[in-house]
């Protein structure tokens, strides 16, 4: 509740407008704006001092309104302090309410821990959930989360992914698993075992990483389970190691005790983790599988394909593209010691693409061929040897991510000097080209449509999207990671699955309401909705008073069950 409130210093009085909140059933001052003396106070109130009225603060309000608004379905922060229960002694927020500030401002505004308490300054956190916004400071945060190991905040994790399937059950059996990683500017001397140098997937190789694992549910795209993991780990390697703990995540959400399908990328399909996916019961997978491996397979002539009934085919179809459909081609063979059905999809505009990148890489290792052969012919340092020239072609075709067998190179010795020769071999680049816009599925789904094979297939993008979401976008981001230690590494993480959960939950229900906003749009809409706290003129207790939503901000509030009129936030029903 406002109030006005009367201080008097050095014999002087002074008014401000408080707010006050109950938090852990103790009432306390949560936010206080300084009006003045007395005099200028009436300066104000007759409209003699226009500046006056910019003391009068304007909060944010609808993105954290609409974030709080899940948070009160799914309930992480009595899952957190069930799991760690808090401190007689400590006082302030709890440890579960560390995560979920943190959390929404990986769903709002990605902030640093240093930053977070003045970030939700522009809040109106008070009116939405009131707390000491003041004690969320980084040092707060570091001895908290020291709390949090390892094996609670995977507890934790299980407990959450086990609520959000709660409140929106899987309607479908298909789940899609991936891989990423994520740079970090840890120093090389800090310990950890999480951030270690690999293949980054941002080209970044020079620094530290962190992999990240993660599960979506196919049909409504939200995370079920995930794992942090070490930036140098393969990922047939990683998914062997996470395998059961997978499944048994999968059979703790699969109530109705349905046959589960795994849908994999070709990195996590060695002979290790298919035998193990076959010893699982119930448990079906689709995978693909390199085309550089079946070279039968991506040499069929295309008059056995066939259009595959997909959302982009019927899309090109009605815009008269036929040609540029997606064609496929269903087989079996024998793989991984088992009869699985085999897909090979053809797309024309993915080999249209790739044609032309591999022509301009081809025209470039053409000319890097003919400035090492001049430098062979004049007899320069460290190009003298064959051995030295192959090397430096190897490296050459690698920079360019090309296979080493595309140019035939001879050498010969004349005048006691090295010569060097190379063609085109026209066999090996055809077989290459042969290659490009095809793809090979391979499941165990025998009984599956070839339709449906495919379309399941091209739902990993489902995963990487939620990826793109953690990197690219600017509400739920995980980097920058501003954190230095693995626990606290692990808790950042989780904090940012919770933004991500949240924000998924968020998009499903308003397109259910017919609302068919994106996650970034629906907050960036919100982001503009403003709480003020005003003191009309003819009365002495100020109030807060919300903006006017406009259409968009009317349409998101209302697919929630909300309504602002006259300036006050009502539940519809009432």
């Amino acid at each position: 509740m406002a109030h006005v409130y009367k201080k008097i210093k050095k014999g002087r009085t002074y008014y401000y407008i408080r707010e006050t909140a109950r938090i852990n059933g103790k009432p306390k001052v949560v936010n206080q704006i300084y009006l003045g003396t007395v005099e200028k106070i009436m300066e104000m109130a007759l409209g003699q001092q226009q500046a006056g009225l910019g003391k009068i603060k304007v909060q944010e309000f609808g993105s954290l309104f609409l974030a709080h608004l899940i948070e009160k379905h799914i309930g992480v922060v009595d899952i957190i302090d069930s799991v760690i229960p808090p401190d007689p002694r400590e006082k302030g927020p709890t440890l579960g309410e560390y995560f979920l500030y943190a959390a929404f401002n990986r769903m709002i505004e990605p902030r640093s821990k240093l930053g977070l308490a003045k970030w939700y300054e522009n809040f109106a956190v008070h009116q939405i959930r009131p707390a000491e916004t003041t004690a969320l400071t980084s040092q707060r945060y570091w001895k908290k989360w020291d709390r949090v190991d390892q094996q609670a905040i995977e507890k934790i994790s299980r407990i959450f992914f086990s609520k959000v399937n709660k409140v929106e059950p899987l309607d479908s059996g298909c789940f899609l698993f991936d891989t990423t990683n994520y740079f970090h500017y840890m120093d090389s001397k800090t310990p950890s075992e999480l951030a270690v140098r690999g293949k980054n997937k941002d080209g970044k190789h020079w620094l530290r990483q962190i992999g990240l694992a993660l599960l979506v549910s196919r049909t409504a795209q939200i995370p079920l389970f995930y794992r942090e993991f070490e930036g140098n780990c393969h990922d047939s390697r990683l998914f062997n190691r996470l395998l059961q703990e997978i499944f048994t995540s999968l059979d703790a959400l699969n109530q109705e005790k349905r046959d589960l399908t795994v849908v994999i990328d070709k990195g996590m399909n060695s002979e290790a983790n298919m035998e193990a996916i076959d010893q699982q019961e119930g448990v079906d997978f689709i995978t693909t599988y390199s085309p550089a491996f079946a070279e039968d397979l991506a040499r069929k002539d295309l008059s056995f394909f066939s259009p595959v009934d997909t959302p982009k085919n019927r899309e090109l179809v009605e815009k008269g593209c036929e040609d540029d459909q997606m064609v496929a081609w269903r087989t079996s063979g024998q793989y991984w010691g088992r009869p699985r059905t085999v897909v090979v999809t053809y797309n024309p505009r993915t080999a249209a693409k790739q044609r032309y990148s591999f022509e301009r890489k081809l025209g470039r290792l053409q000319d890097g061929l003919f400035e090492i052969r001049s430098k062979v012919r004049a007899g320069k340092k460290q190009w003298s040897t064959q051995h030295q020239v192959q090397q430096r072609y190897k490296d050459l075709c690698e920079s360019l991510y090309l296979p080493k067998d595309l140019y035939d190179i001879d050498f010969k010795v004349s005048n006691q000097r090295l010569q060097m020769y190379f063609r085109k071999n026209h066999y090996r680049i055809s077989k290459y080209i042969a290659r490009f816009g095809k793809n090979i599925i391979i499941t165990t789904h025998h009984d599956w449509s070839t339709d449906d094979i495919v379309r399941a297939s091209l739902d990993r993008y489902q995963v990487e999207h939620s990826f793109r979401q953690t990197k690219a976008g600017e509400f739920a981001n995980l980097r920058p990671i501003w954190h230095w230690t693995d626990s606290k590494i692990r808790c950042h993480i989780f904090s940012c699955m919770i933004a991500l959960t949240y924000l998924r939950l968020m998009t499903l229900w308003l397109n259910r309401a017919g609302v068919t906003l994106s996650a970034d749009s629906t907050m960036q809409a919100m982001r503009n909705l403003s709480s003020c706290l005003c003191w009309p003129n003819g009365k002495r207790k100020p109030s807060r008073v919300i903006e006017e939503p406009n259409e968009e901000q009317t349409a998101i509030l209302r697919a929630f069950g909300y309504k602002i009129e006259n300036g006050v936030l009502q539940e519809l029903s009432q």
